[in-house]
């Protein structure tokens, strides 16, 4: 098995720009989405990181994404929008989205985002930070039912994907309150990550194509199904994400499916002034911080403390990047014909990880 190699942060930034400017993909396009995977695995949310790199560019060469694609907004009622991404980079278009809702909320306090034909977001947790740290708090999901990857409650097989939600909620320092969760009980790129590793995972994971619970992650690529968190609960959650997609308006009433992204962004100082608010959101996080750990637990943490702690190690020390993944990239690397060598970093490739 290919050992891991470890990348400074500016460095697969580079690498990753490059593989995408040459498959096509506009300058602003691919720093945008470099930065995002990259900031993944600063994180520690390896399985939405550059692992995702080989994926977007087999993508862009069989035609299903187009690299150059902007979105673009459709319609557009008061605080409410409808952008379709043309099947562009979602994550370019995840990004100039929340951007967007925060200019709007920035005006009427509240602003939604329905979408159309986006492709893979990356990190909800990204662009729920990002509307935190601008003082607002920001629900994001993600909702397909047009998949054969998740198994709803009871069953088994399942038409759904890993429907994930992210929520964020300013805090006034470097960790902000980052929810950031799959519907199904992980993630499918934490099944990527153990099948490079060539590991096994924890019973209560998977179902293989038969139906039956499995520890082997290929049994999932083999036609098997993930299973949501929390039985019937998590379950409920799969769907609920399925249902805020409909509001696009392009439902399959057909084929019995749904298919779409959300976000709504709400900024703080629309309801109360953000600094006292942002106090006491601090002071109440900090007093479930001060709880006593249970047997086996070093200290209680709140979401978005494993992010905020994972980004400062990462900064200095580097993140590693499977051997198969590695071997991937090297692959696409030689067929377009992109150096991965360090003297590809640029000045401003530095510069964008900088901080914490």
């Amino acid at each position: 098995m290919s050992t891991a190699v470890r990348f400074r942060p500016a460095h697969m930034h580079a690498i990753s720009r490059n593989l995408l400017t040459a498959a096509g993909a506009p300058r602003l396009v691919a720093e945008t989405v470099s930065e995002i995977l990259v900031n993944s695995n600063l994180s520690g949310h390896d399985s939405h990181g550059v692992l995702r790199i080989p994926t977007y560019l087999d993508g862009i060469a069989g035609g299903a994404i187009v690299p150059a694609a902007e979105p673009e907004v459709v319609r557009q009622g008061g605080n409410t929008l409808i952008v379709d991404g043309h099947n562009g980079m979602g994550i370019y278009t995840a990004r100039k989205a929340i951007d967007l809702a925060m200019e709007n909320a920035a005006r009427s306090g509240v602003c939604c985002i329905s979408f159309r034909r986006v492709g893979h977001f990356g990190r909800l947790g990204e662009y729920a930070e990002v509307a935190a740290r601008a003082g607002c708090i920001a629900i994001i999901t993600i909702g397909v039912g047009t998949v054969e990857a998740v198994a709803p409650y009871g069953a088994t097989r399942g038409p759904l994907g890993t429907n994930p939600i992210a929520v964020g909620v300013p805090t006034g320092d470097a960790a902000p309150f980052i929810l950031d969760i799959a519907t199904s009980v992980v993630a499918e790129g934490k099944l990527q990550v153990a099948r490079a590793e060539k590991a096994s995972i924890p019973e209560g994971y998977i179902l293989d194509k038969h139906g039956r619970p499995s520890t082997n992650p290929l049994d999932f690529y083999d036609g098997g199904y993930l299973l949501p968190f929390g039985a019937h609960k998590g379950s409920g959650l799969l769907l609920l994400t399925c249902l805020l997609s409909g509001l696009s308006g392009v439902p399959e009433v057909e084929h019995g499916t749904l298919s779409g992204a959300f976000m709504q962004v709400m900024r703080v100082s629309a309801f109360t002034p953000l600094e006292p608010y942002q106090r006491g959101i601090r002071a109440f996080l900090d007093n479930i911080k001060a709880i006593p750990p249970a047997p086996g637990f070093d200290e209680v943490l709140v979401p978005g403390d494993f992010e905020h702690r994972t980004r400062v190690h990462r900064l200095r020390e580097g993140f590693d990047v499977p051997g198969a993944i590695m071997e991937q990239l090297r692959d696409r690397a030689d067929r377009l014909g992109v150096s991965i060598a360090e003297d590809t970093i640029e000045p401003g490739d530095e510069e964008r990880y900088m901080k914490p």
